[in-house]
């Protein structure tokens, strides 16, 4: 992660780059988180690709979402929330807008090929999330402040509507920890499991698990029984 600041402006940027390796097939992909925040105002962006053997067999397959928004008591707030993904010559981008004053959420759906729009759609979600799946991310460590207690957590987050916004989250105890430390290795600060079933979590479970460093940044997250056959892992790594 790199942390900086403007002068004058009290802008503050945090990166990470992360290379993603499937079982036996070694790396297939890398991806970069950036968080900005200047005043009340921030902006997350996370995109991934797929390189190697992976790049060819998915297309050049690339993904970006951003959440832009405001915070509030420490909190990150989304206004709004993208998520575009590409392959060959299509691309496919969900926009959704976020509405706190009426606790509502519409969503806007485009598929482009060939930079031709082909097919669009809009509706209103039915259901209401103060967090996106990025901001829920960057919240989670002030949303559980007991981080050694066992307990499971229901939050609700824009981008998770196939399961009517529901992300499930689970904090092991210290006798629980071995096994994340098996998968992901000692000495983060804390050990969570997420649970989000979303087509590109195609495990059996839609089970993520990750460590956190003591700033709030996922050092590895590991996807379990991805299509049944293995863990892809995701591990931070340096510029």
């Amino acid at each position: 992660m790199v942390m900086s600041s403007v002068p004058g402006l009290q802008a503050e940027t945090m990166d990470a780059l992360y290379k993603v390796s499937f079982g036996i097939i070694g790396e297939i992909g890398k991806a970069r988180a950036h968080l900005e925040k200047d005043g009340d105002r921030y902006r997350i962006e996370v995109a991934g690709e797929a390189i190697g053997m992976a790049k060819a067999l998915s297309k050049n397959r690339k993904e970006k979402q951003v959440s832009q928004g405001h915070i509030r008591e420490g909190l990150l707030v989304p206004d709004s929330y993208s998520v575009i993904r590409s392959f060959g010559n299509k691309m496919i981008t969900k926009v959704y807008t976020v509405d706190h004053e009426n606790r509502s959420v519409e969503q806007i759906n485009e598929k482009t090929e060939d930079g031709k729009l082909v097919w669009k759609e809009s509706k209103v979600l039915d259901f209401y999330a103060d967090n996106d799946l990025l901001t829920l991310y960057f919240n989670i460590g002030t949303l559980i402040p007991e981080k050694e207690k066992k307990a499971t957590y229901a939050f609700k987050a824009v981008g998770a509507e196939k399961q009517q916004g529901s992300v499930e989250v689970i904090v092991p105890d210290r006798e629980e920890r071995a096994g994340y430390e098996k998968n992901l290795g000692k000495g983060a600060a804390w050990y969570l499991t997420a649970i989000i079933h979303q087509k590109i979590f195609s495990s059996s479970k839609g089970e993520l698990i990750l460590s956190i460093d003591e700033s709030g940044i996922t050092q590895k997250a590991m996807l379990k029984d991805v299509m049944m056959f293995g863990d892809i892992l995701a591990e931070r790594v340096q510029k």
